[in-house]
């Protein structure tokens, strides 16, 4: 899985559809994007979606709670803490190396024109390039909310509910200008992996400003090249960046095209529109931003980014109380309170509220939150691991699976299709914000399975950065009669293992399997019989 991968040294450049380092190595990007810091979401704060849904309406909430002056200290201390060293350092660990950034103009701008950036606000994303750069992480510049706003949407901080950065003019030229100054800052700084000019624009409910989109981009990108000629320059399609019909042409030869992924089918049918721009464009493409789901989808999803060598980045690094993010911020012990009061109920008190927010603020720290290392595993099928059977490789017959006995070729011959049940997300009307169900709510998924008959076989792509002895688990039934399957770990463990007739069942294997460090393979190849297999688990002993 991470083989032959480059080094994170020198300015990321376009080079054919490769992505390659300052040494010319091809490089993928895996990474983690760090929602909520710079420009803070309702949802990841559990707030109610019908207000405090984006940052200045959160910004209201605390300063109706505790004043004016305590909040400006807030959010001094919010933004110190959200993020920190710390932070960067575990990101490394995991083996990152990347991290994408997003920006809400109104953080860094000062008010009024011409554009000025805001002292204390450059001063916070320099010292964490700097950590970036000590860690070894590429650091994507996103500017996740222009100015007037890109989307018309809570996601972008806008006033009206309007993308007014196509409406306005004078947002336009902000944008432009802002943009410019940003790459002058930065022009020298190698460790910022590129521009990514704007996030999400024009969902399709404003569909009518998408012949605007690529004219914006192409007069970013000249303001940017007039103070710099380095740095990779990344576009977002329409909608929720997943529509890419508005790209037509590539007017600078260092592009990297990105698009979003949530919720959706695991397949090659369903990115197979970005494949075949990447190939009509000759780019690099990048899935900038996708997650807000189960570990079971993060193993599929991401397994189907790798195998097809696309770039990725996982969203989002830390909220309020979750199962799935990485750090989870503990939710303070009377967090309530100020819940009941966004529905319509009695304010708490300034007292209460400071003391509620003051134990927010000291549970945002990174040595404070609830680490899960489970989802960044799920995310690069990293052993311990439970994989659903139905999310075998993506590279085709005679690499990820065999199946002799079809008489039609077909891309994934063992999933009857790949749509999970998403019943667990309630998604807004017209809007990419989405609330999860409490984790307690939830329910078993509703789970594919995979069938094989004797003579096929499919295989899974995993990693391993915890050597040693592990148990092995498997979920299966056998429709009728009996049947024996063989496992392989890189061609060289074999084991074989018998099965009556019987419904689904867990089967242990008796013997542990020693796993070295580094990629591996395991195949499931149907020595006889039929057999039904649900999942497969690898678990330390």
């Amino acid at each position: 899985m991470y083989a032959n991968d480059g080094e994170v040294i020198g300015y990321l450049r376009a080079d054919g559809q490769r992505l390659a380092n300052g040494q010319g190595e091809e490089i993928l990007l895996r990474g983690v994007g760090l929602g909520n810091w710079l420009l803070p979401e309702g949802y990841m704060w559990k707030f109610p979606p019908d207000n405090a849904d984006r940052p200045r309406r959160i910004e209201k909430l605390i300063r109706d709670l505790i004043g004016e002056e305590e909040a400006a200290s807030f959010w001094t201390e919010f933004r110190e803490c959200y993020i920190t060293e710390q932070d960067v350092a575990r990101m490394a660990e995991e083996g990152l190396n990347s991290v994408r950034l997003p920006i809400n103009a109104r953080f860094l701008l000062e008010e009024g024109e011409p554009v000025r950036f805001k002292e204390s606000s450059i001063r916070l994303i320099d010292q964490f390039i700097e950590w970036c750069k000590q860690y070894k992480l590429y650091v994507i510049l996103d500017l996740h909310g222009a100015p007037g706003g890109q989307t018309g949407t809570n996601i972008d901080d806008c006033e009206n509910d309007q993308p007014e950065l196509f409406i306005q003019e004078s947002y336009r030229r902000q944008t432009v200008q802002l943009w410019r100054e940003l790459a002058d800052c930065y022009k020298d700084e190698w460790i910022v992996g590129g521009y990514d000019l704007l996030n999400e624009p024009l969902p399709n409910f404003f569909n009518q400003y998408n012949d605007m989109l690529m004219p914006l981009y192409q007069e970013i990108t000249a303001a940017i090249r007039e103070v710099d000629q380095k740095h990779l320059i990344i576009l977002e399609g329409a909608h929720w960046a997943t529509d890419w019909s508005v790209f037509t042409e590539m007017f600078d030869r260092n592009i990297l095209l990105q698009f979003h992924k949530y919720w959706s089918s695991i397949d090659t049918e369903s990115i197979a529109p970005y494949l075949d721009k990447r190939r009509e464009f000759n780019v690099p493409i990048y899935m900038g931003e996708g997650g807000e789901n189960t570990l079971s989808w993060y193993t599929g999803a991401f397994g189907l980014y790798e195998d097809h060598q696309i770039s990725w980045n996982f969203w989002t690094w830390k909220k309020l109380d979750t199962f799935n993010s990485p750090c989870s911020i503990n939710k303070p012990q009377d967090w309530e309170l100020i819940l009941d009061y966004l529905r319509g109920g009695e304010k708490p008190d300034r007292d209460k509220a400071r003391v509620i927010l003051r134990e927010y603020l000291d549970n945002i720290r990174f040595d404070h939150c609830r680490y899960q290392p489970q989802v960044l595993g799920a995310v690069q099928r990293k052993l311990p691991l439970r994989i659903p059977a139905e999310y075998y490789g993506n590279q085709g017959e005679g690499t990820s699976y065999t199946a002799p006995q079809l008489k039609r070729p077909n891309d994934n011959p063992f999933r009857p299709n790949d749509k999970i049940p998403i019943s667990f997300i309630q998604k807004r009307e017209g809007s990419p914000n989405f609330h999860l169900k409490p984790e307690e709510e939830w329910k078993d998924e509703e789970r594919l399975c995979i069938e094989l008959i004797a003579g096929a076989s499919v295989s899974y792509p995993l990693h391993c950065d915890r050597p040693g002895e592990y148990a092995l688990f498997i979920r299966s039934a056998i429709p009728e009669g009996a049947a024996s399957l063989d496992l392989q770990i890189n061609q060289e463990t074999g084991i074989s293992l018998s099965f009556a007739p019987s419904g689904w069942k867990v089967h242990s294997l008796e013997q542990s399997i020693h796993v070295t460090e580094g990629d591996l393979t395991l195949k499931l190849y149907a020595s006889h019989g039929t057999i039904q297999i649900d999942w497969i688990e690898f678990s330390m002993k």
